[in-house]
């Protein structure tokens, strides 16, 4: 690890009320003494730790800013070493003049996420609790956000540390029994530790199925609307995004290309693309959207499919239904105020979907859709609820990749237990599973790893 001092911007670029540029390392507190004018002439270095100081910023006596100066020292700061951290008028020109001046006199810029990094090197947090630090930035609903700072806060560490404190102990105990067999007997042993196998199986399970909720939660369910032209697809759209963001008339085929727009339901975040509606055209506009919105639904993790029902079904229905047999979706049969042409009990003879009835000319008919369709949302995702409980959630690929490898270790270990090979194979397996669950928050990586993680952070974190 390099140990020199590092400077970035730690607010966002563009004017604001205030900006901060964070000074961290060694040579902390003599950059900041050499540009940092105070208004008792006191040093920051001789200064008490977590105090702020008054007073200006200055190059060779050329006032560049009024600020405050915060000051926290080894180890008690975000990276553990010695910080400045200089609040400064929020002007994206004043920010970056004080950046440059603090790197002229020794800093050197920082790379993305090298603050959490060097906390993360400097044992201040463990790697599930750095990826927790991007994971509360971008959060997008309470649920996501919650989640990570639970994460943050060593939610996930302290269920790793636990489950690696117990293999442990069954491999040290194998081994002593191996060598020292006078004293230390393995009779009966397999029976204990598929016991203790099985239990933590359990659990690895437990946190697989929550890491597809941990990952839904964190960055929305990618759901599609479909329906044959004229639907209500659109209108839908405009109903559930709370503003006209598709154009809506008469005309069938209106929607050409596809339309993307996030939003929140009950605190569940959508990520919701309307698409050009799906029948057999000879329009050369109209048929690249109709494969653009067969494209989408391949992808989808929900479909939302739109029924008009004061029209039969037909043969662009059937290859809707066709193409969404095997994917979650909810049927919404709107237009339910008209006359019924098409009816619940014709939908289920062709699909196996919960179904709502739905109308955008209606807003009573339109509230209780709304809140049908979140019930029937978490039923699908969320186990019928996402209340917030203390349930860990591993919310990316890497960790639940992690925790499907020590899971597989766990499993050879039994299988030479039905193979009944000698206990010194267990250890083996046994040591791997260790090892994986070390991986998940950091023991031991490289550093190519450590750098894709920490690149996704932004600069002045």
């Amino acid at each position: 690890m390099r140990n020199d001092t590092i400077a970035a911007i730690a607010t966002g670029m563009g004017n604001a009320g205030i900006g901060i540029v964070r000074i961290s390392g060694e040579d902390a507190f003599r950059i900041a003494d050499c540009i940092f004018i105070g208004k008792n002439k006191k040093k920051l270095a001789d200064a008490k730790s977590h105090t702020i100081h008054y007073g200006k910023i200055a190059d060779k006596g050329d006032i560049i800013d009024e600020v405050l100066v915060m000051v926290m020292k080894a180890p008690h700061s975000y990276t553990t070493e010695n910080t400045v951290e200089i609040n400064c008028h929020g002007g994206t020109l004043v920010t970056r003049i004080i950046l440059d001046t603090v790197i002229k006199y020794g800093a050197r810029p920082a790379q993305p996420g090298e603050f959490t990094k060097r906390a993360f090197l400097n044992g201040r947090m463990d790697l599930s609790q750095a990826e927790a630090v991007i994971d509360v930035i971008n959060a997008q609903n309470r649920f996501a956000l919650k989640s990570s700072v639970s994460q943050l806060k060593g939610s996930v560490k302290e269920k790793i540390i636990e489950m690696r404190e117990r293999i442990l102990y069954e491999i040290a105990f194998i081994e002593s029994a191996l060598d020292d067999p006078e004293h230390i007997s393995l009779d009966g042993y397999a029976n204990r530790i598929e016991v203790i196998l099985d239990d933590m199986l359990k659990e690895i399970d437990d946190l697989l199925k929550y890491a597809e909720t941990g990952k839904l939660l964190k960055e929305g369910i990618h759901t599609v609307i479909v329906g044959k032209p004229n639907a209500g697809k659109s209108s839908l759209m405009n109903v559930l995004a709370g503003e006209e963001k598709a154009i809506v008339t008469e005309v069938a085929g209106t929607t050409r290309d596809v339309l993307e727009e996030q939003i929140l339901i009950g605190g569940i975040q959508l990520n919701i693309i309307d698409t050009a509606g799906i029948r057999s055209t000879d329009d050369v506009v109209e048929k690249i959207g109709v494969e653009r919105a067969k494209k989408y639904v391949k992808e989808a993790d929900l479909i939302l499919y739109v029924i008009d029902t004061s029209v039969e079904l037909d043969e662009n229905d059937s290859e809707i239904i066709e193409m969404i047999r095997d994917k979650k979706g909810i049927v919404l049969l709107n237009k339910s105020d008209l006359d019924t042409k098409t009816s619940v009990s014709d939908i289920k003879q062709k699909l196996d979907k919960p179904f709502i009835m739905f109308s955008t000319k209606d807003k009573e008919k339109e509230q209780v859709g709304i809140l049908e369709l979140e019930a029937c949302i978490k039923k699908l995702f969320f186990y019928g609820d996402i209340s917030f409980n203390n349930e860990v959630y591993l919310t990316n690929a890497r960790q639940k990749s992690e925790m499907i490898n020590c899971r597989e270790a766990l499993l050879l270990v039994k299988k030479s237990m039905e193979e009944e090979m000698p206990e010194d194979f267990y250890t083996i397996d046994l040591m791997n599973a260790y090892e994986f669950l070390g991986n998940v928050i950091g023991e031991a990586m490289d550093d190519d790893l450590a750098d894709e993680i920490f690149q996704k952070f932004c600069m002045g974190k």
